[in-house]
């Protein structure tokens, strides 16, 4: 039998793995299973990616979250959705899509900070994020009580199609932080002015 016939492509090794994986796969892991030079990897994937584009496909191969995953093209979006969700799937409330916006800002966070900057309680919709994958637990403060610190996943930037928390739109300086919010509070803050040279009641 000769082995030469059937051998697989680098780029072939590379669609099989990818397709299967379900987190994105970084190139650096790809090029130590497949025993091929990092930058081969890289120049694959470009091709790839490229080649997807040339002939109109309907999926591409994205750098996203630290690695590369296959997924439908974002103009496409519509239709998808129309298969797989259906509305069976409830959206993020504009409290969580808030909170998960100061997180993503402000990591590390704690829940009293977070707290803070929205004016509520923020354990309900924390616990929303947190179960579906947003948000994790990323430390613990040093201040008294060590109290929890949150930030965001993997999974956030997954979803939002990011290599990092870089390529974040550049609005963290519009979202008060947690001293402003105390300033306004102690600036807002009526104290009922007491006479002390005034007779009891």
């Amino acid at each position: 039998m000769d082995d030469t016939i059937g051998q697989p492509t680098t780029a072939a090794l590379i669609e099989s793995i990818v397709l299967v994986a379900h987190d994105p796969v970084p190139t650096e892991l790809l090029a130590q299973l497949l025993e091929r030079p990092i930058d081969e990897i890289e120049q694959c994937c470009d091709d790839l990616a490229e080649a997807y584009r040339r002939d109109g496909r309907g999926f591409e191969l994205v750098h996203v979250a630290g690695g590369v995953r296959l997924q439908t093209v974002a103009d496409y979006t519509a239709w998808v959705e129309r298969f797989l969700l259906h509305d069976q799937r409830a959206r993020l409330s504009g409290a969580a899509l808030e909170t998960l916006a100061i997180i993503a800002y402000k990591q590390p966070i704690s829940r009293a900070q977070v707290a803070a900057i929205r004016g509520v309680d923020p354990d309900g919709v924390l616990r929303t994020l947190a179960a579906r994958g947003y948000v994790d637990e990323v430390g613990r403060d040093d201040g008294p009580g060590q109290a929890i610190l949150y930030g965001t996943t993997p999974t956030f930037l997954e979803r939002l199609g990011l290599r990092s928390l870089d390529d974040l739109p550049s609005i963290a300086e519009f979202i008060p932080g947690p001293e402003v919010v105390e300033a306004l509070e102690d600036g807002l803050r009526i104290t009922p002015s007491i006479d002390v040279d005034a007779p009891p009641t």
